[in-house]
């Protein structure tokens, strides 16, 4: 789920290869990245390992205020600004779905609080088709807000990119939760290294949230840290916001029915099909799924280097204009690969119980990621014993989108 009131990542960034041919994406007039200050590591590094690290932005308590505060008339809420902080770009070893070795990155941001063991948030992002949309290499409110807000309360603001975006190179794996999983743990690890670096220390107690796709990154997350996946950190809390969480029994029944945002039904719809079958072969080609044109020209616009603008540009405005007879009963019905994929989906919510405070954070008439996503994943927690309070957030607005807004109601929120 993402930013449909700019259809669909109006972005200011442009393609650029780093050395050893990966894939980088720099927002324009931004200049050359700075040298890594990380030694090359071994492709088998383990995971976390740091690959490069770059100081981006120092700003102040006073610059922290002004530069959200000036979006949208003022839609992010500056209330818990105290510091100022520094910015960091990271890239550390990780894995692919397969398990293979790869890189991706993330935004470090540390508050100048003159406390030497910082708290820990993690943020996970909502959707972004282009690579240059992510935190660590956008330069826009909308990609940095999130880093800022944390960081100048006093946390140590975590925020990875996921794989096949930002430095990552590849496609991105859209709505796989096991690998946003580990890329966020990893995004953590690799933070831990910078903080020590730079004389400070994160502490092992980590405060999970996310937005959209990146809500059910969170909870991703969030269960591999109580199961203790890695032998430092550990889950504190954990709050996600308008997440697709019953992405079969919710979320994809209102895209096909018209009940969401029309052009939200046409991307995610299509997300669904593409980024699935690269993983799962849900499909043989194209032209199975989509009608034409779009059978020769879909799969390459979801490559990670077309910006939202050409993706909403080169997709129909209707479902019907866009999908075969199979492409509308494979998401109508899941089977086989597709329904396993799902369950994996919507498995945050079903196939774990929580111990730590969690809260499901919504907004009311959320064109993208429908309200019966969080009623959902709250009964579902429920039936295992979890309280999980719904916060409702009313009908707050960025840009025209009540999805959009949550992100920002919903932050200001959590933050608190």
């Amino acid at each position: 789920m993402k930013r449909m009131s700019r259809m669909l990542m109006v972005s200011t960034a442009s393609a650029v290869l780093t050395a050893g041919g990966t894939s980088a994406v720099f927002a324009q007039g931004a200049g050359e990245p700075r040298a890594a200050a990380v030694a090359p590591v071994a492709a088998d590094s383990p995971r976390g390992t740091l690959v490069s690290l770059e100081h981006l932005p120092t700003l102040t308590a006073g610059e922290v205020a002004a530069e959200p505060a000036g979006d949208k008339a003022g839609a992010w809420d500056t209330g818990a600004v105290r510091y100022g902080l520094d910015t960091f770009r990271i890239v550390y070893r990780t894995v692919d779905p397969h398990g293979r070795p790869a890189t991706a990155g993330g935004l470090l941001a540390l508050p100048h609080s003159g406390e030497r063991r910082l708290r820990t948030a993690s943020f996970t992002h909502g959707t972004e088709l282009f690579k240059g949309d992510v935190a660590s290499v956008s330069t826009s409110v909308w990609g940095q807000a999130l880093a800022l807000t944390y960081a100048s309360a006093g946390f140590a603001a975590v925020l990875p990119d996921y794989l096949g975006l930002g430095l990552s190179p590849g496609p991105h794996p859209w709505m796989d939760v096991p690998s946003e999983t580990t890329a966020a743990l990893d995004t953590l690890r690799a933070s831990r290294a910078v903080a020590t670096v730079k004389g400070r220390q994160v502490r092992r107690e980590v405060l999970v949230t996310g937005f959209s796709q990146g809500a059910s990154a969170a909870l991703g997350l969030a269960r591999s840290l109580e199961e203790g996946t890695d032998a430092w950190f550990r889950l504190r809390a954990v709050a996600p916001i308008s997440g697709a969480y019953a992405f079969r029994d919710a979320e994809l029944p209102a895209l096909l029915a018209g009940r969401t945002n029309p052009k939200a039904g046409v991307i995610y719809s299509t997300l669904t099909l593409v980024a699935f079958n690269r993983l799962h072969h849900l499909y043989d080609t194209p032209a199975q799924v989509f009608r034409a044109p779009y059978d020769h020209t879909i799969e390459g616009l979801l490559d990670g280097a077309h910006t939202g603008q050409e993706v909403e540009a080169g997709t129909p405005d209707s479902l019907g204009a866009l999908l075969t007879p199979r492409g509308r009963t494979m998401p109508a019905h899941p089977t086989g690969r597709l329904a396993a994929a799902l369950r994996s989906v919507d498995g945050v919510c079903a196939d774990w119980t929580p111990q730590a405070p969690i809260r499901l954070y919504h907004a009311d008439g959320d064109e993208q990621a429908v309200t019966a996503n969080s009623v959902h994943c709250h009964a579902a927690l429920r039936a295992r014993g979890v309280h999980a309070p719904l916060m409702g957030l009313g009908t707050p607005d960025y840009g025209g989108s009540r999805h959009l807004g949550s992100q920002q109601a919903g932050t200001a929120a959590v933050v608190r």
